[in-house]
């Protein structure tokens, strides 16, 4: 499980350094793609082998299509080079608005890279409803 935040900056030549905490989480080579929210995800292989499972299993609709086609376009394998980073591709960095300085975060099965600006933003303009989905979430229906 992945958790915890992590600040670091790309390098002029698009470069990412993951901690080693969380390399050693990812193993050698690991899924990173498009995200959701402005975000790019990183998926262990394990975790995009069950992914790929569940969209085998989605209906051949015209949403499914599209979600798949944006989802699995952008999605590339990476390993780490020798100093721990990862090389992001331009039109994934351009997805993710992603500058100089990035966030890492932990989610659950995956981790996010976000530009620090837009996830600061993302921050503010959710924490106020942080307690209203708490309750919506984990809050058994009477």
């Amino acid at each position: 499980m992945f958790i915890g935040e992590y600040h670091h900056s790309l390098d002029d030549k698009g470069r990412l350094t993951i901690p080693s905490k969380l390399r050693d989480e990812l193993k050698y080579d690991f899924i990173l793609t498009r995200g959701l929210d402005g975000c790019l995800f990183i998926y262990p292989k394990d975790e995009w082998e069950n992914i790929i499972a569940k969209y085998r299993e989605l209906p051949n609709t015209k949403d499914a299509r599209n979600f798949m086609r944006f989802f699995l376009s952008g999605a590339t394998t990476c390993e780490f080079d020798k100093q721990g980073r990862i090389n992001i591709p331009t039109p994934l960095m351009e997805h993710a608005s992603l500058s100089k300085e990035c966030v890492i975060i932990g989610v659950n099965e995956r981790l996010e890279v976000w530009d620090k600006d837009r996830w600061d933003s993302f921050v503010t303009d959710n924490e106020d409803n942080f307690t209203d989905l708490a309750d919506k979430l984990f809050t058994p229906n009477i």
